[in-house]
């Protein structure tokens, strides 16, 4: 299932645009993969926009093109009012890119890193070492900067690859995985560093992750892909609201998916019941008390429900009623 999307506008001159800006999008790979199956969205100033899902749905992909290292089958984008295609230095000049794989170098401190890729944007010394500086103070950095990279820790090492995305000064920032790898505290600090971007830097930031219930917390919209294709977009609140605040989950002593598809017949609900394990969980759209009542009346029909719990919905399920498959199946968990 797809996500329809108006048609989008393409930058004129002089005219302010967003500074991302994709439009019937697909990629083909050699051997008729399709990538990326004509996705559309924008991205207005200064949010964050993540791109979500497994690995595989095409937010590599999508990355690759929007940072010119992907050439588009069909479709346009547009970043910074510059076409991906037809002008990729002006693309190139307009953002600053944080690779999931590192690009620093051990042998060098944080603050040769540095230097060694203000040296590559050929910025002026003198505002070089001012922006070095700062960035390295906003990174937590400063006390650590003459240190060998070698010696830094994971979270570390990703506050250095921000700051270097950061040194010429990018209207869109982007970022792809960027707390793959790392502890579970650390992504926290990582993310938070992430809303001080935003804030302190007023830059645009496009992230990807699989991690939909920790970028819930740090983004203004997502886009939610699965096999190429969007199949949610809006902010989080809106999508969730989609779905409903919450969820009833039953816990199920027989055949799972028998319970759900006899669930469904019975209740009738916009969103049919989803299996996860030995769980089925049904969205609640309106009336939760109404839902266990209903649940109620038929728990003894020979279904084997034996537990129920009442929890709110996440991102996670959104993509999991969208798509008819829990993320963590999509990831091989």
């Amino acid at each position: 299932m797809s996500v329809e999307i108006a048609a989008r506008r393409v930058p004129l001159p002089g005219v302010a645009a967003p500074p991302v800006i994709v439009d019937g999008m697909h990629k083909i790979y050699p051997g008729g993969v399709e990538a990326v199956r004509g996705i559309s969205f924008e991205v207005a100033d200064g949010e964050i926009f993540g791109l979500l899902g497994p690995n595989g749905a095409g937010k590599t992909t999508t990355f690759g093109v929007l940072t010119t290292l992907v050439e588009p089958t069909r479709g346009r984008a547009f970043v910074a009012g510059h076409d991906v295609v037809a002008f990729p230095l002006g693309v190139r000049r307009a953002i600053g890119v944080a690779f999931q794989d590192s690009v620093l170098d051990n042998e060098f401190s944080g603050r040769e890193n540095l230097r060694l890729h203000a040296r590559l944007w050929n910025l002026a010394r003198r505002d070089a070492e001012q922006r070095i500086d700062a960035l390295l103070a906003l990174m937590d950095l400063d006390q650590r900067a003459d240190d060998n990279v070698r010696t830094y820790s994971g979270g570390m090492r990703r506050r250095l690859e921000l700051g270097r995305a950061l040194l010429a000064n990018p209207r869109v920032l982007f970022l792809d995985e960027p707390t793959v790898g790392l502890d579970p505290s650390v992504r926290d600090e990582i993310w938070a560093l992430v809303r001080q971007l935003q804030r302190e830097e007023g830059v645009t930031i496009v992230l990807s992750t699989h991690y939909l219930e920790e970028a819930e917390d740090v983004c203004d919209r997502v886009a939610i892909m699965n096999r190429g294709e969007l199949v949610a977009l809006g902010s989080p609140a809106e999508l969730i609201e989609t779905l409903g605040a919450e969820l009833v989950e039953l816990q199920i002593d027989g055949d799972p998916t028998a319970a759900a598809r006899e669930l469904g017949i019975t209740l009738q609900r916009a969103s049919p019941p989803l299996v996860r394990r030995d769980l089925v969980s049904i969205a609640v759209s309106d009336d939760a008390a109404d839902l266990a009542r209903q649940i109620a009346a038929i728990r003894s029909d020979g279904l084997g429900i034996i537990g129920s719990t009442l929890r709110r919905t996440s991102l996670a399920d959104v993509f999991a009623h969208r798509t008819g498959r829990p993320l963590d199946e999509e990831l091989g968990r």
